[in-house]
């Protein structure tokens, strides 16, 4: 590609080519032509194994060649466990040198702010465009001041469960409150069909299930100001003394050392009834009729259900992960990076690839609602605006840097684990406060 001097592009820019003064995606667009980056210009990017391998499919077969010839760069996309994500960002940032994009989870990008690029530039126009980002995930990638990552997805978890066997012991609709869903899990476990949920140190499904658990009971990590240490409730402490029973009665007990595949396995081999999931395990159902079956032979996605959350003394609440993109502060490809992310977040070339996930990843902007891939299927359609119902983590305060903290350290996770495997009650809440006190250094 001929280089182009900065002098040439002002000059060309005067003729329409090349919006002056925006250079990035609009002058892409407006010419026609792919920006002229330095020759052998690439981008590392860095994410997650999608639990729906169309979509990492569709990226590197259609989107990312796309990408390649619309920006006129080479993009590399390495994909690897989530687990590993949070250490190969670490060391990237000690080394100051790795992937030039990485993907974050719910708040990572907080943790790692001083070390990542300002995306304000990318964000703001992409919310104003698209009906606005959800304030969880808002929340999540904003510090008050600056975009520090990229929002790229939710992804909701809703109660997914096998109809019929909740119907044999009498539950004809999901249960609404803790105590029915409590009650529904005891028969359900007599009859060899637990509940199942992970109380281990994975990314997505435990923080998932405790944070949104805790604060339907009231539980709050902290006051409002963010600072004040606040988990030493008796909203807490109740919470805790009825997931020791609830464990007990109604769970399969080995979810302790579950990661975030593990209740995936388990529903879809028959050992569970119900778990607290993205859309993964219905969409890996109907992809695979003939594999996972009922019991009399049918498809087992024909007999999965949906359901939100149920109710707390405090209401219904959900923790839906999300999903960033982090630019690096040491990335020397910094304006590739950031045209490649408006790139990603146009409708034309973001939808193919919000449609190809089927519901399991959904659009961190209002926008996407109203999408048409929506009325493709009845069963995802509890999915469909359930980001309105998020919470960040750090409640009753923001998801600041020590929120971020706390959850890479699975505290509020290990409070109700440890209270599980037999530690009293109130030992356990004293434990997750002064925990939390060394974080936020109280």
């Amino acid at each position: 590609m001929a280089r182009t001097t900065r002098r040439r592009l002002l000059q060309v820019s005067g003729t329409g080519a090349i919006a002056a003064g925006t250079g990035g995606l609009a002058g892409i667009l407006a010419s026609g032509r792919a920006p002229a980056f330095a020759q052998g210009t690439s981008l590392h990017w860095l994410r997650w194994n999608d639990f729906v391998p169309a979509g990492d499919e569709h990226l590197r077969k259609v989107a990312l060649p796309a990408a390649e010839k619309a920006l006129g760069i080479k993009i590399i996309l390495e994909s690897i466990g989530g687990n590993d994500l949070a250490p190969r960002t670490t060391a990237a940032i000690q080394s100051k040198a790795g992937a030039d994009i990485i993907m974050g989870f719910n708040s990572t990008c907080q943790l790692y702010s001083e070390s990542l690029a300002d995306v304000s530039d990318v964000c703001e126009p992409i919310g104003s465009s698209q009906g606005g980002f959800y304030d969880a995930i808002k929340a999540n990638n904003f510090d008050g001041t600056k975009w520090l990552a990229v929002p790229h997805m939710f992804g909701p978890g809703m109660n997914v469960y096998r109809k019929s066997w909740f119907d044999e012991v009498g539950v004809t609709s999901f249960p609404d409150t803790w105590d029915e869903y409590r009650a529904a899990g005891k028969k359900l476990k007599a009859k060899g069909h637990p509940i199942g949920q992970t109380l281990g140190h994975t990314f997505g499904d435990a923080p998932g299930f405790a944070y949104a658990y805790m604060w339907s009971w009231g539980g709050k990590e902290v006051e409002p100001d963010g600072k004040t240490v606040a988990i030493n409730s008796k909203e807490t402490l109740e919470s805790v003394k009825f997931m020791t029973a609830f464990w007990k009665e109604a769970l399969d007990e080995g979810g302790l050392a579950w990661d975030d595949s593990s209740n995936n396995r388990a529903f879809l081999s028959g050992t569970i009834a119900s778990t607290l999931n993205g859309a993964s395990i219905y969409i890996e159902g109907r992809r695979k009729p003939a594999q996972y079956q009922t019991e009399d032979g049918k498809a087992m996605a024909d007999d999965m259900r949906h359901a939100p959350n149920p109710k707390g003394p405090a209401g219904r609440v959900h923790f839906h992960g999300t999903q960033s993109n982090m630019l690096m502060g040491y990335s020397k490809n910094q304006k590739a990076a950031k045209d490649f992310l408006r790139w990603v977040h146009t409708p034309e070339n973001y939808g193919p690839w919000f449609r190809v996930e089927k519901g399991f990843a959904s659009g961190p902007t209002k926008s996407w609602e109203n999408d048409p891939m929506w009325k493709d299927d009845p069963v995802m359609l509890p999915f469909k605006d359930t980001a309105a119902t998020a919470r960040a983590t750090g409640y009753a305060g923001r998801p600041t840097q020590k929120a971020a903290e706390v959850l890479n350290k699975y505290i509020v996770v290990d409070m109700y684990a440890k209270a599980v495997q037999g530690m009293p009650a109130e030992d356990c809440v004293k434990w997750a406060e002064a925990e939390l006190k060394k974080v936020y250094s109280v």
